[in-house]
């Protein structure tokens, strides 16, 4: 297998990176940071008697992460293209080790995650998220080079799909599992399958869906506690209720980041995925302002290199790397508002986590990579 590096290329082939998605990258990586310091200095200290605890964690996997992102840049997208198989495999590969004891490690009845040196362990359902847009997004490329409409199927697509889907859903990290569902069935949306297999597959995954939720005891409590919040205060919805008090709290300018922050140390693992609260209690709505602009900034500028691609390939894994991030970012902000039932989904580049800092910023690579394919036209 031949494998074409950035170097290699022929010089009508250099472009420039798109400078501003790679700022937009950038500005949100540092106001994730920032946030991390200003909400977990106090847990930090008074749990681990290191207040920069969780921020020198978040910062050694981000190096690690922007590694991943120099390297995904600096390789060619057809590079890209012909070790989508290797990633995937791996992905499914490091799923697999979840569920032997030795290696994987289990956290309230759930199997999500690999031990690894240094006290550290990882995610695979995180990388799953990325191999189900590269599987897709190289399968419905090869489709559409198909000139017979009989020879073209998305069988296939599906049936790897939905192994990685099952896969995540056996770790028993449902929201995770639904997430990487919804990605999926936008990317066979946007590559234009026929309806003709959307709704009878449809007509098999609400059924599904309405199963997987009433497998465990704990998704229904989730529902009916969104639905009666008063009525599990001190439950399931302890959290949410913290994080709405911070949110008021934070009124339009906020509280700044000194001693002023106080309901934030009422909400259990703030630096997780309720970090939101946090920033909103130190910036107030003007913060919260700042941060869906940065957002839909970067989204505008993924979506328009996606639109620009020539490639299909390209395209597709663009569209599916903002999809990600946008996506995970409006489901935790809507959680976190009390919105959405509670979910595991982190906020990309704020939340701790190593394995979401890392893949997120290897997506952010591709992506990058994918701007400079852009063709010479504006939009």
């Amino acid at each position: 297998m031949e494998l074409t590096f950035y170097a290699n290329r022929p010089v009508e082939n250099y472009h420039k990176v798109d400078i501003w998605l790679l700022i937009s990258i950038l500005l949100l990586w540092g106001l994730g940071i920032f946030t991390l310091f200003i909400c977990s200095q106090s847990f930090a200290e008074r749990m681990l008697h290191n207040s920069m605890y969780f921020v020198n964690r978040q910062l050694f996997c981000s190096g690690i992460g922007f590694v991943l992102l120099l390297t995904f840049l600096l390789m060619d997208m057809n590079t890209i293209k012909k070790i989508v198989g290797v990633i995937v495999i791996i992905s499914i590969l490091l799923c697999l080790l979840t569920f032997i004891p030795p290696l994987g490690v289990e956290k309230n009845g759930a199997r999500r995650w690999i031990r690894m040196p240094g006290n550290f362990s990882f995610q695979p359902s995180e990388l799953i998220k990325l191999a189900v847009v590269l599987f897709l997004a190289n399968y419905f490329e090869k489709q559409s080079e198909i000139e017979d409409p009989d020879e073209k199927t998305v069988f296939p697509a599906v049936v790897g799909f939905t192994l990685m889907f099952v896969l995540v859903f056996c770790q028993k990290d449902f929201s995770t599992g639904l997430f990487i569902f919804i990605v999926g069935f936008l990317l066979f949306l946007v590559s234009g399958a026929k309806i003709t297999w959307i709704i009878p597959f449809s007509f098999i995954a609400i059924p599904g869906l309405v199963l997987m939720i009433s497998l465990e005891p704990y998704r229904l409590e989730r529902i009916i506690g969104f639905l009666r919040p008063e009525e599990y205060a001190n439950g399931v919805n302890y959290q949410i209720l913290q994080a709405k008090r911070a949110i008021s709290a934070g009124g339009f300018w906020g509280n700044g980041i000194g001693t002023g922050l106080i309901r934030i140390n009422s909400i259990p693992e703030i630096q997780a995925d309720y970090i939101f609260a946090g920033w909103t209690e130190a910036m107030g709505l003007f913060g919260v302002i700042v941060y869906l602009f940065l957002l839909g900034f970067f989204s505008y500028r993924g979506y328009r290199t996606a639109m620009l691609c020539p490639k299909r390939f390209d395209a597709y894994t663009a569209f599916g790397c903002v999809t990600i991030i946008l996506l995970q970012s409006l489901i935790n902000c809507a959680v976190v508002c009390g919105l959405f039932p509670t979910t595991g989904i982190p906020l990309p580049f704020f939340s701790l986590g190593g394995s979401s800092i890392i893949v997120t910023l290897a997506m952010s690579g591709i992506l990058l990579n994918a701007s400079r394919c852009e063709e010479k036209k504006s939009i």
